[in-house]
């Protein structure tokens, strides 16, 4: 067990390949905190300024749905970030032990009762994801395990700043799949270095939806035997709708986080705003009604950043063209295809506004 001069270590709750966490108090005050070091005993440059980076970029964010730090310390030759601790465990675990209030249990099912419940998270989550977004930041690492909810006073708060990036736009770069940022099964199509597209918070869209995904049907949209397999799972493969794994969750709920897990970017929500919004719908039909109407998805979903779009607008015949040769030479017809001229799109000033928000 770690031994830290001015804290009392009282528990291990998480180790990884790069860190550890332990649970203690702050022998100064008796503050309950979370201290989270590098696991390496002599950790490299490159991992010291990476750790300081997820400290001042976890400070800066000084977000109600954010971990609050504490401050960082030199321990030997490593670092340790000391971060609140408001009693929460991962949202995985919390949810699948949650109970519910008893004024409830009369009016709803069991099974209504854990759609709310649902419900009630996920509108937490994405309005602190979408206040993250707000202040320039990418998480980048969004799963169950970096979202801590206490089911007693309600908080939720998102965790693990490691990867996090303030650019508005990265270029990823191609790596062996064991090798990428992030966890392999939460990351998007963009994140895998693999679709030639620029990453930029929407991958983060991506990710909860796989993070609500998993909530609702107990297992991630594909499971694969190796990190290759995987990534080519999601690049080319459509998840089974969450209402065909867990028929008691509505197809609206369904929608919406589908939606969220689109391989093209432009065609996810385009704000986490917009996706509590609709939550938000849900919530009220079901508290009031006990079901859930259709209707049309992403009505309030605006994006609050200026992006321009990377899908190839007005070449749909030549981009026809080049799928239907592609299907020739894939039943083995090989053959020759020049491109002899590729001309700039211009793109009426009436027109840009529509297609930014497509």
């Amino acid at each position: 067990m770690l031994i830290l001069p001015n804290y009392q270590i009282q528990t291990l709750i998480y180790e990884s390949a790069n860190s550890i966490v332990y649970r203690g108090v702050r022998s100064e005050d008796n503050q309950s905190v979370i201290l989270k070091m590098l696991k390496a005993d002599y950790p490299t440059p490159a991992e010291l300024t990476r750790y300081r980076q997820e400290y001042d970029i976890t400070k800066s964010l000084n977000i109600d749905g954010v971990i609050k730090t504490y401050g960082i310390e030199k321990y030997q030759n490593t670092l340790i970030i000391v971060l609140e601790d408001f009693g929460a465990e991962a949202l995985k675990k919390v949810m699948s032990e949650m109970t519910f209030s008893l004024h409830f249990t009369q009016k709803f099912s069991q099974k209504r009762l854990r759609e709310i419940a649902f419900l009630s998270v996920a509108i937490k989550v994405a309005a602190h994801l979408g206040q993250i977004h707000a202040a320039h930041v990418i998480h980048k690492d969004i799963n169950p395990s970096n979202i801590v909810f206490n089911p007693t006073t309600q908080q939720l708060k998102i965790i693990d700043f490691g990867i996090a990036s303030r650019l508005p736009r990265e270029t990823p770069t191609l790596k062996n799949p064991s090798q990428l940022e992030g966890t392999l099964a939460y990351i998007s199509p963009e994140q895998t270095g693999r679709m030639n597209r620029a990453l930029d918070y929407r991958t983060d869209l991506y990710s909860l939806g796989v993070t609500f995904y998993e909530l609702l049907t107990g297992k991630v949209p594909f499971e694969a035997d190796s990190p290759l397999e995987l990534v080519h799972c999601l690049m080319a493969k459509t998840p089974t709708p969450v209402c065909e794994v867990n028929p008691d969750i509505h197809p609206i709920v369904s929608d919406i986080v589908m939606k969220l897990m689109a391989k093209n970017v432009e065609d996810r929500y385009q704000s986490a705003f917009g996706v509590k919004a609709d939550f938000s719908i849900c919530l009220h039909q079901l508290e009031t009604e006990n079901r859930i109407e259709a209707f049309e998805l992403a009505q309030n979903d605006f994006s609050g950043q200026f992006q321009i779009p990377q899908k190839l607008y007005g070449r749909e015949n030549e981009t026809k063209t080049l799928l239907q040769a592609f299907e020739r030479i894939a039943h083995f017809q090989p053959q020759v295809e020049l491109i002899s001229e590729i001309n700039a799109l211009y793109c009426p000033p009436s027109q840009f506004a529509l297609l930014h928000n497509q």
